[in-house]
């Protein structure tokens, strides 16, 4: 369950905007595959996949897969398909983002999911409500709250921070948990390596270093 941001879309709405649209496609390799502080691969690696379609007018469609192990059996495999909105002016007063993405399990289709989510930003900084109806199939609601931080370092270097926290009915065995992360990445060209540890307060969250690469296509010159 992850993260990049169709559902649906109107197809008229996509062919006039199309020809507006910047593509954008990143693979990427990582040590663990973390969902909101919990393996998603059982503490294995995966491999990644991200496909977004920007359109000028700030709507957006994107789809994302990965691999996943959640122990014998189905399923083996996550994808994602998102559509959303982003607006404002994060540097000069708050940038926004609004959508919806639906996560789909091939082999086990009863814990597919929908999840609305609603974002602000300002300046490096992002925080961001998310909610589904019915969690991972489970007939019951949950919501997430979360908050980021992207700051530059030395040159080609940032430091990451991440805090969230999920509750809702779906969670009532744990009493809702908190997670966080915090690391560094390194970004140069269309390469971008990130090394960082995560914890939280639940034994549903393991505390350990995650490691990633990605690249960002199509490839541009420096």
């Amino acid at each position: 369950m992850n993260k990049v941001r169709v559902l649906t879309a109107v197809p008229l709405l996509v062919a006039t905007a199309i020809a507006h649209a910047e593509l954008a496609v990143t693979p990427a390799i990582v040590s663990d595959y973390d969902f909101r502080g919990i393996t998603q691969t059982n503490e294995k690696p995966a491999f990644q996949l991200g496909i977004d379609y920007a359109f000028e007018s700030g709507f957006y469609l994107n789809a994302w897969g990965s691999n996943v192990d959640f122990g014998p059996g189905d399923p083996n495999m996550e994808v994602d398909f998102g559509a959303g909105f982003a607006g404002g002016d994060a540097e000069n007063s708050f940038g926004y983002d609004v959508g919806v993405v639906s996560y789909l399990y091939p082999g086990a289709s009863d814990i597919n999911m929908l999840e609305f989510y609603a974002g602000v930003s300002k300046g490096p900084f992002d925080a961001k409500f998310w909610y589904s109806p019915d969690n991972a199939g489970s007939g019951r609601s949950a919501y997430y709250l979360e908050g980021n931080v992207l700051l530059p370092l030395a040159e080609n270097f940032a430091f990451v921070g991440h805090a969230g926290w999920s509750d809702g009915d779906a969670w009532n065995s744990v009493g809702g948990y908190y997670d966080w992360s915090v690391g560094v990445e390194w970004a140069a060209s269309n390469v971008t390596l990130g090394l960082k540890y995560v914890d939280g307060d639940s034994d549903v969250v393991e505390g350990r270093v995650i490691g990633s690469i990605s690249v960002s296509l199509p490839w541009s010159s420096p």
